[in-house]
């Protein structure tokens, strides 16, 4: 066995998933992350298609449904607050649906006991030679590691120290958006208000416990403003909804008093190849969809059950596994990122024209002959790629046909702790 030690940076989803099968096999994967613990908060994740299989295979899916948001219907209002249309719970939270903390706590705690987990630092340097990768981390010190893999997002760290600048590879949609929680002052209970006016998308949503979210986008052109500066991006937002009617001004009023905060670019992250020499990419860091594509999860999980089985089928050859990784999720991330580039105009319409039309459409839903087609379309997107059993194919020595050797003593012997 070889290439045993790998050094993933980031603890949010892809990253602990990825630390999952890697030590389920055998390897002894290290998670650093710029954090000091893992990170409670954001908003509600999807889960649609493959990425369910995963978590079966990983035996959590049990525990991630018992998290469910449950959400219902989403209802459009005018700004006076009249309904004028409803999008079903299907289209709008895929098949199974939780607040992003809650998965980030079932996967921390899945992988705690077994894998060695670095908060509050990241990784400063990296340079690799045909054997392995020398890191330098932030906070002091240096290790070697035989792979390093960056799962640490859309700005992800160890794409920009092994690929290059982002600029390369971000390809803006054109769009903002901002996420964080306030006052569930409409009382809603598992159901979601959202208002649109031209280019513009608001509202909140609760998945319960009278705690709710609330959820920005806007259409602009590229803002300039620093990263850091939370105060900035705040004054950026309450700017660009200044004279929105509906609820918008007490949503945003909120601010300055909530607990957590995010706001972003809507962007897409494209690669020609998914890793270069020693270094791979899983996750946003290799190819973000946008939280618009609804799929950001799905893919983070399937593409951490990938990049680690195509390391076992390979017996840790990482040039063969890297590219058997690209080349099996490449049609799947393409998919998915034309998805977040197709829903956006639904989600944020355009125009008054367009706004109108899309709300006659969620009316007359129920109604139209290819509704069935239009719910089914973001399933369809989710079960857009093959996923081998690894573990299966390893116990019996074959790979598409062809002997694999080795590859079974790599898996625990029947009967050894499992999580």
């Amino acid at each position: 066995m070889t290439n045993t030690t790998v050094l993933i940076s980031g603890a949010s989803v892809a990253g602990p998933a990825l630390a999952f099968w890697l030590e389920r096999y055998g390897y002894r994967p290290t998670v650093v992350e710029r954090a000091p613990e893992p990170r409670p908060g954001g908003y509600a994740v999807d889960f649609r298609g493959a990425s369910l299989k995963v978590l079966d295979r990983m035996g959590l899916l049990a525990q991630v449904q018992a998290r469910t948001t449950g959400m219902g219907e989403m209802t459009y209002v005018k700004e006076s607050g009249k309904p004028v249309a409803v999008m079903t719970s299907k289209v709008l939270s895929g098949e199974l649906e939780v607040l992003r903390g809650d998965l980030v706590e079932i996967l921390y705690d899945a992988t705690r006991a077994k894998v060695e987990y670095l908060f509050d630092d990241s990784i400063a340097a990296l340079t690799q030679d045909g054997t392995g990768v020398d890191v330098t981390f932030e906070r002091g010190g240096s290790r070697r590691f035989d792979l390093v893999i960056g799962a640490d997002g859309l700005h992800s760290n160890v794409r920009r120290l092994a690929f290059g600048d982002e600029s390369k590879y971000l390809h803006d949609l054109g769009y903002y958006n901002s996420v964080f929680t306030v006052e569930n002052h409409l009382g809603l209970d598992h159901t979601a208000r959202f208002v649109n006016v031209p280019g513009k998308t608001a509202g909140t949503y609760s998945a319960g416990n009278n705690a709710a979210k609330a959820l920005f986008y806007f259409a602009s052109k590229p803002l300039t403003y620093d990263r850091n500066d939370i105060a900035a991006q705040q004054r950026l937002l309450s700017n660009a909804f200044a004279g929105v009617g509906w609820e918008v001004p007490r949503l945003l009023s909120g601010i300055e008093t909530s607990p957590d905060w995010y706001f972003d670019a809507v962007s897409q992250i494209k690669m020609p190849n998914y890793s270069v020499g020693r270094v791979a990419l899983a996750g946003d860091a290799g190819y973000c969809a946008s939280p618009l594509s609804g799929m950001g999860t799905s893919l983070a999980v399937v593409g951490a059950y990938v990049l680690a089985g195509e390391l076992l089928a390979a017996d840790g050859d990482h040039l063969r596994a890297f590219a058997a990784y690209d080349d099996r999720m490449r049609g799947f991330v393409e998919a998915c990122q034309k998805q977040g580039k197709d829903g956006a105009q639904w989600f944020v319409p355009g125009s008054k024209a367009f706004l109108m039309l899309r709300n006659l459409t969620f009316k007359f839903m129920p109604y139209l002959p290819w509704r069935k087609l239009i719910d089914e379309l973001p399933l369809k997107v989710g079960n857009a790629i093959d996923l081998p059993d690894y573990e299966a194919e390893a116990k019996v020595g074959v790979r598409d046909g062809v002997g694999v050797s080795g590859s079974g003593d790599r898996l625990r012997q029947p009967g050894a702790p499992r999580r």
